[in-house]
């Protein structure tokens, strides 16, 4: 294996979702960026696939998320500027279930506290609103005009193609094998040389455990299944209407998306944190025909027209930590080494400003984001204690 010294500022490892952000944004700010990523781009191994992924602001996990969303609005449109491509389009959002539930009191907490534009409706007005919907009589919804969907392919794709018209370096099917901080820099070591920079950047997906191990960060790997069902009556119907998150008495949560994907394309829903733990080794791919049926029963609860034939399905991870908060942040135990993962299934709408806030540490050690809630600290115990 031969050995390369080469001239980079940053290497980042991973060129998914949120390392081809970090790429872009490091390039275009005058960065010498070397981008490395195991698999194609815009591959469907990992998050950042899968057709689509939801966009909000009324943030029921948090409101401290809100700052992040609202600067990430403004950089997906101009995303989608540069690029000349529709990576993201609003359709108004539907978060729905009893008044107490997380999905629907945690959305009006942070339409609340931030001021979000957004309605409240009861049963009635939701099945008014939205025809095919038929929540239960004591349900009600946060409905947000600002509600959406991503493409993360598209997404993915585009930072690419910016990442390299600003100067960037991408390899893509190069495996890292390992790393590791120096006194000079760091090193990047690969099957094929080693690469040599001042500073890294670690986008690792669900390849976290493997490539963060001696960072004491617990993080579980989960697949996670989509499901893409043909409407009975055609799609043209579900192609108006927003996306959903909606909550059952049981705390079960599902959410979809309208039909965007054409008359043969279906309509895409999903549980939300419905997983088995696996590795990116151990994933099943095939999804099996009780999870479909399971699928189609509690989706055609609330969206009756959706119990048609499954036309397409989909497998993807998630990369949850303990609290399912996110992990951004420099390396406690040195000052190259800058880490983001640990997205829990929620991340991709922060894509753009992930991206941001990559570049903000690496090339000013800070940022202005409020990002004190992903601080990995907060995650280490005496079995796992940071380096």
């Amino acid at each position: 294996m031969a050995t390369a010294t080469t001239g980079y500022d940053v290497i980042v490892i991973g060129v998914g979702g949120m390392g081809s952000a970090a790429a872009y944004h490091l390039a275009a700010r005058g960065q010498r960026v070397l981008g490395l990523e195991k698999f194609t781009p815009a591959h469907d191994r990992g998050s950042s696939h899968g057709g689509s992924r939801i966009i909000r602001q009324s943030y029921f996990e948090d409101p401290a998320y809100v700052p992040l969303l609202l600067r990430s609005y403004e950089l997906w449109a101009q995303l989608a500027a540069d690029a000349d491509q529709e990576v993201f389009r609003l359709t108004g959002g539907l978060y729905l279930g009893p008044p107490d539930c997380l999905t629907v009191a945690g959305s009006l907490r942070a339409s609340r506290e931030w001021s979000l534009p957004h309605e409240v409706w009861e049963a009635a007005e939701i099945r008014r609103r939205f025809p095919n919907f038929t929540p239960a009589d004591g349900d009600i919804a946060i409905y947000e005009s600002n509600g959406g969907f991503a493409r993360p392919e598209l997404t993915v794709r585009a930072h690419i193609d910016l990442a390299l018209r600003a100067g960037a370096t991408l390899s893509f099917g190069e495996e890292v094998l390992s790393w590791a901080e120096t006194a000079s820099g760091v090193t990047v070591t690969t099957a094929r040389t080693t690469y040599h920079a001042d500073q890294l950047v670690i986008c690792p997906g669900a390849w976290a455990p493997q490539l963060l191990a001696d960072f004491g960060i617990p993080i579980t790997i989960e697949r996670q299944v989509l499901y893409w069902f043909a409407p009975t009556g055609g799609t043209a119907a579900f192609e108006d209407d927003p996306i959903y998150i909606a909550e059952d008495d049981s705390a079960t949560q599902i959410y979809g998306f309208p039909a965007i994907d054409g008359p043969a394309g279906g309509a895409k829903t999903a549980f939300f944190r419905k997983g088995i733990v696996c590795t990116p080794d151990t994933i099943d791919r095939v999804v099996h025909p009780h999870e479909v049926e399971e699928m189609r029963d509690r989706v055609a609860a609330l969206l009756p027209a959706m119990a048609g034939p499954c036309v397409h399905t989909a497998t993807c991870m998630y990369s949850n930590t303990p609290d399912e908060h996110f992990v951004i942040a420099r390396h406690p135990g040195g000052t190259r080494v800058t880490i983001a993962c640990g997205f829990s299934g929620h991340g991709f709408k922060f894509v753009p400003v992930v991206g941001e806030i990559l570049a903000d540490l690496v090339i000013e050690a800070t940022t202005r984001h409020p990002i004190a809630l992903f601080d990995p600290k907060r995650l280490v115990t005496s079995e796992n204690s940071i380096a």
